[in-house]
Formats: structure tokens, C-alpha cells, sequence
């Protein structure tokens, strides 16, 4: 091998305080699923709440595993000897994430927030990889187990590291964040999500705070200025010592200020200040909640000492990630269709913001604004009060028919005008069912719900049958 492995058996040995009989392979990657796992990756067997890594290590190496991170001997093993063996391997991930972020000398960005992490986090690595070599955690590996598996994947060479960082419970960020040791931490925004494990919203800023608890001396905190909690958090910020406070947001006090916004049907026009400079550019996805998630990536971008001019003209390229806004075309024999994914996950903000987003579209002949709602989780005691007060934000012209699935999302379905009220099943499968029948070329469709909810299987039932069939008329429920 010419190149620099990821990760020497040493090195990892050593990281974790293993012992291991053969020293004499390397890792170009780091796993914890077996069916993923690719040639001269290491595995960690991780024991979960439903399985145990330990009961597919053989398959791991079967797959190309150069080796396996395990705390006991699995039954089925045939080559022990590219066995590291520690205590517990959870640790070990942890600890050889953290020998990866000892040796980096790249720029650290953590974000977090109740929502537009994802986002954010896809965005500041769009941006920076035109300007150096960026690593960045793939999908939401954000807790636990994501945070220190998408640190161990950090190359030594990298220039620029974005992570993303969740929780949805008192005590979780802090050590993450400390894990990461970020330079900068944006908090995008405090709303309601996850009430389940907290009282309200003030409860929940003071969590998402603990992102500042692991910031590098002389570190960047961002903070959305425009939240109602963002004196609590530029509070919490001071008490750590933190020296730069950046305020990002539409605010005139913001230090990043989103100035104008011309929102189009699939982008946005903006004009911005950082400081005393001012940036005019297209973000190629629509949303003025976009915009916003943008101020922070540029705020982010100028802390690192990055070019935000280079920054401003990549974004005029950026797609969404997947199941996050993404425009998707669905043909059909008698004429195709758009549906606005964003089946990944939703909030009571997300879901408003996506509304907006639905009534700015236009439609072409006689296509229809369709919604297709699944239940958002995690909202607690007040979750039938918090769907039904969403039907307020469709009641208007701007979207002509409404379908839903799930027992909190019956609340706002009930809510709703007449007219709105296009379908309700109990479950996406059988919502997909009517979909299918009643969606018509021309029609914008959007797909929202939380993960929980597999809104995904609505999209895919859309996408298989578009080109099979004829659209038929919608049937009301």
C-alpha cells in the first residue's frame, strides 16, 4: 500500500488499549454494521438494546473487515487473530474517536438545534469541500453511537470536520460535544420537540446549550438571536467563558444578518451582512427556514477563517439532503407530477415551515397543492394539542387538499376545513393506498411526517406506480 491507511493496527490497538495476536493489517474505514461493512474496514461489535455486533463479527470479516473491535469470542469466529479484545467496545469507539480527533488539525464545527441540523450540517460541507478536504458525519449519526464512529471515520489529513449532534434528553450533548471539541457550535434554533422528556421549551434550550460545554479555548458559539430563548443561551454561553458570541438572524443586533429574502419557487434570493460586509446570492432551495439555517453556516464559515464569498456562490448549487425538501419528479403516462420530500422527520416548525414552502409552489393546469401528513413524535401530553393547532396553517388557499395518517394526526385532520379534508388512514400503508389512486399530473405533493411514521413508504408507492397507471380522481374520506 502507497497511501496512508486510516488507521494503522497500532494506532488502533493503542487507542483503545487492546490486545490483539496480529498486528499486520490497517483500516480504511470503521463500521458497526455488518451488511455495510467494506473491504479492509474495522468492525466494532456494538451490543445494542436488539442486537449484539458480537453475533455477526464472522460475517464482518467474511464481508472484508481487516478486523473486529469485540469484548468477548464470538461463537462462530474462525480467524481469532484479527480480534482486538477490550473491555467494552462502546468505549472503544469512543475512545478511538477520540484518538482521531486528537491527531486532527482540522477545523471542528458542531450543530445542533430542535431542527435544521441535518441541513445545516449538509450545508457546511457543500461549501467547504470547494475549499479543503472536508469530513462530515453521514445522515443523523448524531447520538451515542454516531458521534464517536463518525470521528474514528475522520481522516488525518482533513482540513474541515462538521459534525451533527442530537439528544432528546438532559446530559447527552455535553459529552458529545466535549468528544468532538468543537471550534464552533451553532445552536440553529430552540422549538418544540422531544416535550416528551422535557417540561417546555426553556428545558430544552438549556439542553442544547451543553453543545458549548466541549469548546476549543478561544472557540465560536452561534446562536439564533430571533429565538425566544436566545438570551437564555447567549447567557449560558457567558457562564462558560466563551469570549465570541456570534447572533445570527434577522434581528438588526444580529452579527449575521439575513438582510432581504426574496423566496422563489424553488430558491431564495438573499442579501446578507456579516459584520461589515455585505453578500448578495441565490440558495438554490426554498424556504425562508433555509435562509435562516444558511446565516448560521455563514457565520460558521467566516469563524473558521473560510472564504464566505466562495461560500455565498457554492450555495447557488446545494441540494437538500435526502428526505429533507428534496424535489422529486414522478412520471406518468399522462403527465408527471412533483413531490416535496421531506419524509425523513418533522416538528411542529418544520412541518410550518414546509407548508410555506408548499404554498409558494405553482401549480401548472389543473394540478393541486396536496399535503400528506404523518404523526410527529416525541411531543408528549400536549401532542394532540399541538397537532390540531397546525390545521390553522393549511385552513388557508394556499393548499387544496389535505391526506393524513396516524392516531395525533387525526387531531389536526378533524381540524380541518371541509373542504381541505382529502383522506385519513391509520397508518402510511394504507394512506399510500389512497395516494396512488387520487394524485394527478401536474400535482405538488408534499410528504411529512416523523421517521417513526415511514412517510417513506408513501413516497416510494408513489414513485412505483407512476409510471403504471393512470391518475384517477381523489375520493374524499
Amino acid at each position: 500500500m502507497t497511501n496512508t491507511p486510516l488507521w494503522t493496527s497500532v494506532e488502533i490497538i493503542d487507542a483503545v488499549a487492546g490486545k490483539c495476536e496480529n498486528a499486520n493489517w490497517y483500516a480504511n474505514g470503521v463500521s458497526i454494521d455488518s451488511r455495510s461493512v467494506e473491504n479492509e474496514d474495522l468492525f466494532i461489535a456494538i451490543i445494542g438494546p436488539e442486537n449484539d455486533g458480537h453475533d455477526y463479527v464472522q460475517m464482518a470479516l467474511d464481508n472484508g473487515a481487516s478486523a473486529a473491535l469485540v469484548s468477548k469470542l464470538p461463537d462462530d469466529c474462525k480467524d481469532t487473530s484479527r480480534l482486538i479484545f477490550v473491555e467494552d467496545t462502546q468505549t472503544g469507539m469512543e475512545q478511538l474517536g477520540a484518538a482521531a480527533r486528537a491527531r486532527s488539525s482540522a477545523k471542528i464545527i458542531a450543530v445542533t438545534g430542535s431542527v435544521g441540523k441535518t441541513g445545516t450540517k449538509e450545508a457546511l460541507a457543500h461549501v467547504l469541500s470547494a475549499q479543503g478536504k472536508t469530513h462530515y458525519s453521514i445522515g443523523s449519526f448524531n447520538n451515542h453511537w454516531g458521534v464517536p464512529l463518525s470521528l474514528s471515520r475522520m481522516s488525518r489529513d482533513a482540513e474541515y470536520g462538521i459534525f451533527e449532534l442530537g439528544m432528546n434528553h438532559a446530559g447527552e450533548l455535553g459529552p458529545l460535544s466535549k468528544m468532538v471539541r468543537p471550534h464552533v457550535a451553532i445552536i440553529t434554533t430552540v422549538a418544540v420537540a422531544h416535550l416528551e422528556f422535557f417540561k417546555n421549551t426553556t428545558e430544552i434550550a438549556e439542553a442544547k446549550a451543553e453543545v458549548f460545554e466541549g469548546l476549543e479555548e478561544k472557540g465560536v458559539a452561534l446562536i439564533n438571536v430571533d429565538n425566544e430563548h436566545g438570551a437564555l443561551l447567549l447567557q449560558r454561553a457567558q457562564n462558560l467563558n466563551i469570549e465570541t458570541i456570534i447572533g445570527f438572524g434577522k434581528e438588526e443586533n444580529a452579527d449575521v444578518r439575513l438582510e432581504e429574502i426574496l423566496l422563489m419557487p424553488h430558491s431564495s434570493e438573499i442579501s446578507a451582512k456579516i459584520n461589515d460586509h455585505k453578500y448578495r446570492f441565490t440558495l438554490a432551495v426554498p424556504g425562508e427556514h433555509w435562509a435562516m439555517n444558511i446565516m448560521a453556516v455563514l457565520g460558521a464559515v467566516d469563524s473558521i477563517g473560510a472564504d464566505v464569498a466562495a461560500a455565498t456562490k457554492a450555495l447557488s448549487t446545494m441540494v437538500p439532503p435526502s428526505g429533507r425538501g428534496v424535489l422529486v419528479t414522478a412520471h406518468c403516462p399522462t403527465g408527471d407530477f412533483t413531490i416535496i420530500d421531506e419524509s425523513y422527520n418533522a416538528s411542529p416548525i418544520a412541518m410550518q415551515a414546509a407548508f410555506s414552502v408548499l404554498k409558494r409552489k405553482k401549480t401548472e393546469n389543473q394540478g393541486r397543492k396536496i399535503a400528506v401528513l404523518g404523526d410527529m413524535r416525541e411531543l408528549g401530553e400536549k401532542s394532540a394539542e399541538i397537532h390540531k393547532s397546525l390545521a390553522i396553517d393549511l385552513s388557508d388557499d394556499g393548499v387544496d387538499m389535505v391526506y393524513a395518517c396516524g392516531p395525533n394526526m387525526r387531531h389536526l385532520f378533524d381540524a380541518l376545513p371541509a373542504d381541505k379534508k382529502s383522506g385519513y388512514a391509520s397508518n402510511s400503508e394504507e394512506l399510500a393506498g389512497m395516494l396512488v389512486v387520487a394524485v394527478q399530473s401536474d400535482d405538488i405533493v408534499l410528504i411529512k411526517g416523523s421517521l417513526g411514521s415511514k412517510m417513506k413508504l408513501i413516497l416510494e408507492a408513489l414513485l412505483a406506480v407512476a409510471s403504471e397507471r393512470k391518475p384517477a380522481n381523489s375520493a374524499g374520506v
